[in-house]
């Protein structure tokens, strides 16, 4: 069994890009600029969108955190949208979800400018990568075929069952893996809550992707002697026992899966660490677009 190491993969990746990066400090272009939206205190949010500027400081790129209160109304977020789209010195800008109830998330979403769309969730963004056209693909399966190609793991003629359909990982990471390609060329199964028999499915699978957010769901019972696992689920589990009050665990029962599996991702620092690393080659490659577009 093989530990798919995100944490040392996206550390690698980071350092690609910020080698990029200086190269183009040294030609005197502008470097990347990556700014993100945050609506509300939502403590993960917090510390997904801090994790995000530290990034980008240390591989090099500028970045704006724009904060805006929780009781901010849709109209003055979509004001903040459409000023972003118009400002030409941001490359890439996301909008961290959740947002708050009172707020239409797929209306906020639709507004955002496709070329500037570095998380992937405009429609134009999810049609293009259907498609195998130029996109931006969604930075989590973009983080998970990533990981799959740095560590050699063969996808193609496999048979891949993704556990959860949402548009964020489920569906795209199906495409995906399906499309012709490294990483890829696999027969794909799309399970979800209604799918009937589920666990005759996982036992056939050469390849699981999980992505349902239920913690340790995935038994080792469910799985072939093989199989390589990707961990996409993460769950604060409370606990008082910890300093915390809480642990993070997964869809997969790791202890049990990670003695039939040939590769697993662990969680934290699995696909988690990827996601950011994908969304700042997604902002580098917005950059470099808009540099061929004005040349």
């Amino acid at each position: 069994m093989e530990i798919l190491d995100g944490k040392k993969v996206s550390n690698q990746i980071k350092d690609e890009i910020a080698v990029e990066v200086s190269q183009m400090k040294d030609r005197g272009e502008k470097v990347p600029h990556l700014a993100a939206v945050l609506v509300g205190n939502d403590g993960a949010s917090l510390t997904y969108v801090g994790s995000k500027v530290r990034s980008c400081k240390k591989i090099g790129f500028e970045s704006t955190l724009i904060h805006l209160p929780e009781d901010t109304s849709e109209e003055q977020l979509l004001s903040q949208v459409y000023e972003l789209n118009n400002n030409s010195d941001i490359d890439g800008y996301i909008v961290q979800l959740p947002l708050p109830k009172h707020i239409n998330e797929q209306k906020v979403l639709m507004a955002v400018d496709p070329d500037k769309d570095v998380d992937g969730f405009h429609p134009t963004n999810f049609g293009k990568m259907a498609l195998d056209m130029e996109s931006f693909i969604p930075a989590t399966p973009f983080g998970i075929i990533e990981l799959l190609k740095r560590y050699n793991v063969a996808t193609s003629g496999k048979h891949t069952v993704v556990i959860g359909r949402s548009h964020i990982v489920g569906r795209p990471i199906s495409i995906l893996m399906s499309q012709k390609g490294e990483a890829a060329d696999a027969t794909v199964t799309l399970t979800h809550s209604r799918t009937k028999n589920l666990e005759e499915l996982t036992r056939q699978a050469d390849i699981i992707v999980s992505a349902l957010g239920v913690p340790n769901f995935l038994k080792a019972d469910m799985v072939k002697d093989g199989v390589v696992v990707i961990d996409v689920g993460i769950t604060r589990v409370p606990d008082e026992s910890r300093e915390r009050g809480y642990y993070i665990t997964g869809d997969v029962d790791f202890t049990g899966v990670s003695e039939k599996a040939s590769y697993i991702t662990p969680v934290p620092g699995g696909v988690g660490p990827m996601t950011i690393a994908m969304l700042l080659k997604n902002t580098l490659l917005a950059r470099e677009r808009h540099k061929s577009r004005k040349a």
